[in-house]
This record gives C-alpha cells, structure tokens and sequence, in this order.
C-alpha cells in the first residue's frame, strides 16, 4: 500500500466543478451515509480533477457525483445489508436522479481511473480497516506475518515502506489524522 496525501486540493481550473460534486455528495452523504463516506467521496472526487485530462471535465455533475459515490460505496460495501450504514443501489441513483446505466458507467469509471477494489486500502473507510486481515499481511524473510503482531522495530519499517496503514500502538494517532 503506498503512501497518498488525503488531498482535497484541485486545479483553479476544475474548482467550479469540485464544488458542484462535492455539494451534491456532502448533502446525500449526510442525509443517507456519514461523514467518513463524506470525505472519501471529496477525497476521490479531487484525485479525478487533478488527473490530466480530468475526466470530470466532461458530463453533468449530478452523474459524476452517483458515480464516485457508487464507486466508493461498491469499494466499501455499502450494498450489502449487513454493513452499517448500508443503502440499495436504487435509492442511490434515485436520490441523484440518474439512471442506473449511467451511473454504472460512471462508477466504474471512476474505479478504474483510481484503481478502486476492496483490495485496495486507499479507498477503504479507515473505520474498517482493523477488520480487514489483508491490511495488516506483510513478508519478512519469505514469510507471511501478521504486522500486529510483530515488534514494533518491523511495524515501523512495513509503516515507512506504506506496506501497513499505521502503527498499532499508535492507532489514537491514526485516528486523529483522519
């Protein structure tokens, strides 16, 4: 996993449009998901208007901001019932006003753009990221540990080297970042 800033800077130029996606998500992220969905989709949505040629820079902002939801909320499982918060698909294009076609076609976009899977941590609520035994794997000497539970002299290397998302012990600190 490598180090990103969690940057919401973007170029002067796609500003305008920032602004319009991110009212659009901020709005139904506090009516529908939390705050933590807030940030990652304003996380995501400025990553797309810093690419060149930002592919934002083309269609409305009502289906960019569905499709960055939806690729956020497909990432982290918003669609499943058991998750908390959890919301259908339907209600999510509903609530944008975009067509099911459309929205797919953007979030899958936008995944592939970011390289968004559940794999991929960066895209992760940092809320989940305790339970997801994947974040924590790590090689040392050919073999498969749990960086948990290894010294904290190995935590601190695979940390530098981004191979994990914090340091265990200092997860208060993790957690305050973001």
């Amino acid at each position: 996993m490598a180090k990103t800033a969690r940057s919401e800077q973007v170029p002067k130029a796609m500003a305008e449009t920032f602004a319009a996606i991110v009212a659009l998500t901020d709005d139904f992220s506090r009516r529908h998901l939390n705050d933590e969905y807030a940030r990652l989709i304003r996380r995501a949505t400025a990553a797309l208007c810093r690419k060149r040629p930002s592919p934002l820079g083309t269609g409305k902002p009502d289906s960019w901001a569905c499709g960055i939801t939806h690729a956020i909320g497909a990432t982290n499982f918003l669609f499943d019932p058991s998750q908390t918060p959890t919301l259908p698909a339907l209600e999510l294009y509903r609530a944008f006003g975009v067509s099911q076609s459309n929205a797919l076609a953007k979030s899958r976009q936008v995944r592939d753009i970011l390289g968004m899977s559940p794999l991929n941590l960066e895209w992760q609520l940092a809320s989940r990221v305790d339970k997801k035994p994947v974040a924590w794997m790590i090689r040392v000497n050919g073999l498969i540990i749990d960086a948990r539970q290894a010294p904290r002299e190995i935590q601190e290397i695979a940390f530098e080297k981004g191979l994990i998302p914090y340091i265990p012990a200092d997860k208060k600190e993790f957690d305050d970042k973001q």
